[in-house]
């Protein structure tokens, strides 16, 4: 940082030149063939962009999944290489740098620098202060059927123009940040694999002869949730948390439930027949879409859940942690019965289910490994995400000051 605050004071002390987006870049709006026309999409010519590129191979772009005949581009004339594609409606707050020639979808408005800003900018620099140009997005959009961008605020959108040496430095600084991210991300990608590797290689008990496989039902209380009246919702306070599937989601439960958005009182709970479940019950979707999810969660204290949800209460036989990473392995769409309109798992499905019922002393030593792979991939306390999310917001605050620059009177 302190070469940037040389460079900044050496060469713009009194601040820097802004300049509207609309002065700076060439707009122009994405679009999609047409689907009626087999040539248009029969060729490999033109890489066309969508936002499944951004979210599959990050925000520097080369190739995309899809491509299209030269024929389908409007007057032959694509988006230039080095321009930048921004979110104009639908999921805003993405951004990418294409490197290549190529066309977007109408989701997208691309940013092209004019000729005569050309020997002014770093091209990595735009890029990065488009992050800002996110965040503005964000908070400036107007919504019909779907949200959409103010576009005349948009171009109005200011851009600073510090010396070309302060901005290759900020670029280089951002993107060894940006490399730090991708390595340990790429280190969480492959602890995952391994973690997956030996999950499936310490449950798999298909040849071993000495294992008793008992029904689920036999060996564990199988139990539904309770309806949740809206009007009992909305309480933060209470001894006993009250789950929804969408507290799955929330930080901190990404394998233990340790917080809710309800909760209840034990008078509540009498009042509503529910039956809370104790701690090291596993819960998971029962109905709907989210069974799709396989979302398994342990609870960590006694808590209700709503009738969106199943819990398996293990015996005296089953150690509690075994029976959540065995249900890991357990792809909830194979219980359900989907001959209605709308999935769902039968409590005398989930019962019929073989389980493999270990010495408890074999049980906790596979919980004890599982147990170490899954913090380090899935904990966001400790392990690589949280070394991760640190990163991010080192990352955030350095980004923020360093593209922030005071403007020349």
């Amino acid at each position: 940082m302190s070469r940037i605050d040389d460079l900044i004071r050496d060469l713009c002390p009194d601040g820097v030149e802004f300049r509207t987006l609309e002065e700076i870049f060439e707009t122009r709006n994405g679009y999609t063939p047409s689907k009626n026309d087999p040539e248009a999409w029969a060729g490999n010519d033109v890489p066309w962009f969508r936002m499944d590129d951004i979210r599959s191979h990050g925000r520097i772009l080369r190739d995309a999944t899809q491509r299209i005949s030269i024929s389908a581009v409007k007057g032959s004339k694509t988006f230039p290489a080095d321009s930048i594609l921004v979110a104009t409606s639908a999921t805003i707050g993405e951004h990418a740098l294409v490197r290549v020639p190529h066309l977007a979808n109408q989701r997208f408005t691309n940013l092209a620098i004019k000729d005569n800003f050309k020997n002014s900018f770093d091209i990595r620099f735009l890029f990065y202060y488009c992050f800002k140009l996110d965040e503005w997005c964000l908070k400036n959009t107007t919504t019909s059927n779907f949200s959409s961008v103010d576009m005349k605020g948009f171009k109005k959108f200011k851009f600073p123009i510090p010396p070309l040496e302060v901005q290759q430095e900020v670029a280089r600084i951002l993107d060894q940040f940006t490399q730090l991210e991708a390595e340990l991300e790429a280190e969480l990608e492959a602890r995952q694999q391994q973690y997956l590797f030996y999950r499936r290689r310490l449950l798999n008990f298909s040849t071993a002869s000495n294992i008793r496989w008992q029904p689920l039902g036999e060996i564990a209380e199988i139990r539904s949730g309770w309806g949740f009246p809206k009007s009992e919702q909305g309480n933060k306070t209470g001894e006993i948390p009250f789950y929804k599937v969408s507290d799955m989601n929330l930080r901190g439960n990404e394998v233990t439930m340790h917080s809710a958005s309800n909760y209840i009182d034990a008078a509540t709970a009498e009042q509503l027949r529910t039956k809370p479940a104790p701690a090291g019950t596993t819960i998971f979707p029962k109905i709907g879409a989210t069974l799709r999810t396989n979302k398994k969660r342990i609870l960590c204290r006694r808590s209700a859940y709503d009738n969106n949800i199943m819990g398996l209460i293990p015996s005296q036989q089953i150690n509690p942690r075994f029976l959540y990473h065995w249900m890991q392995q357990i792809d909830l769409t194979s219980i359900a019965n989907d001959s209605g309109a709308v999935p769902s798992i039968r409590k005398s499905d989930m019962a019929k289910t073989p389980f493999p019922l270990l010495p408890i002393y074999e049980q906790r030593h596979v919980v004890s490994i599982l147990d170490n792979f899954d913090s380090l991939v899935n904990d966001l306390t400790s392990g690589l995400p949280a070394e991760i999310e640190a990163r991010r917001k080192q990352y955030d605050y350095y980004r923020d000051r360093l593209l922030t620059f005071p403007e020349k009177k």
